[in-house]
């Protein structure tokens, strides 16, 4: 009955691992930027409903709407203000880097400001876990994360293959040039890119802050699974992002059956070493987004 119940609940996390590290392949497979800020974005989402329902006592809709704004306007305006005059003056990948790690760094120490250092929950009566079994509890998150990422790829893919702007986004980091020639803005659909990317993590961060918290520090952790799956998956791929996280979040659950928890995030990156000394192209190692 353990091994169950750490596979469900391998399931729910490897649900919200792969919307965080779909968001981050498709706005690295679309710019080639390297947003370190994601983690951040992550973090805004989280707080930001938390703030609205915990703190203030509004309904959770207006949660996830005020959620979602705020976590795309971040991720537009970034592009806008940060990326983008640091790639018209330079365009150097550490320039990238150290410009989105200086977010990143500013969004952590302000969320600790004002909401301390602590773990803070979202409350939710969907959090309280429902036996099934003797010995086994499934929480209804857990069938919303799993809904929800399998919804959010759907559309997305459809958006990508079946829409001009998303088969423009698939063509934008081979050849701008061709994107230009066929009356499109690279710099709008950069934006689109971080609009997109930065929504995904919105229902990650708003059940994970349900399920298991949220603190000032968890953007870092976001971060390095949304690299480790993009590697595993294909640099790139969002399908093989969405498979990554899922393998990610279950190697990590499973791996409490027989280490203990401090041991359990080093799992996934004993999968990450296999992975690239093995197959260092992932499951679907390709160039563009698919």
């Amino acid at each position: 009955m353990l091994l169950l119940q750490l596979l469900i609940n391998g399931i729910q996390l490897g649900a919200l691992y792969a919307l965080t590290a779909g968001g981050f392949s498709l706005i690295f497979g679309a710019t080639r930027i390297f947003h370190f800020a994601h983690g951040a974005a992550f973090m805004i989402a989280g707080y930001a409903f938390y703030e609205v329902c915990d703190k203030l006592h509004l309904p959770w809709y207006v949660g996830l709407i005020v959620s979602a704004a705020v976590t795309v306007i971040f991720g537009v305006l970034l592009d806008r203000l940060v990326y983008t005059p640091i790639k018209r003056h330079e365009n150097s990948f550490f320039t990238l880097f150290a410009g989105a790690f200086g977010v990143g760094i500013i969004v952590q120490n302000a969320i600790a400001f004002f909401f301390g250092r602590g773990f803070v929950a979202i409350s939710t009566p969907l959090s309280k876990g429902v036996q099934l079994l003797p010995g086994l509890y499934v929480s209804p998150l857990a069938g919303i994360a799993v809904v929800v990422a399998v919804l959010a790829f759907f559309g997305l893919h459809l958006f990508l293959s079946r829409s001009h702007t998303g088969m423009a986004l698939r063509a934008l980091a081979d050849s701008p040039e061709l994107v230009r020639a066929y009356g499109m803005s690279p710099q709008k659909l950069s934006q689109t890119a971080f609009a997109l990317g930065s929504l995904l993590v919105v229902p990650a961060a708003i059940l994970s802050g349900a399920s298991a918290g949220l603190n000032p520090s968890v953007g870092s952790h976001v971060m390095l699974i949304s690299l480790a799956a993009t590697i595993v998956g294909g640099v790139g791929s969002l399908r093989g992002a969405a498979f990554a996280g899922l393998l990610l979040g279950l190697a990590e659950s499973l791996a409490l059956g027989w280490f203990s928890s401090q041991w359990s995030e080093a799992v996934v990156f004993v999968v990450l070493f296999l992975f690239i000394l093995f197959r260092p192209s992932g499951f679907f190692g390709r160039a563009l987004v698919h």
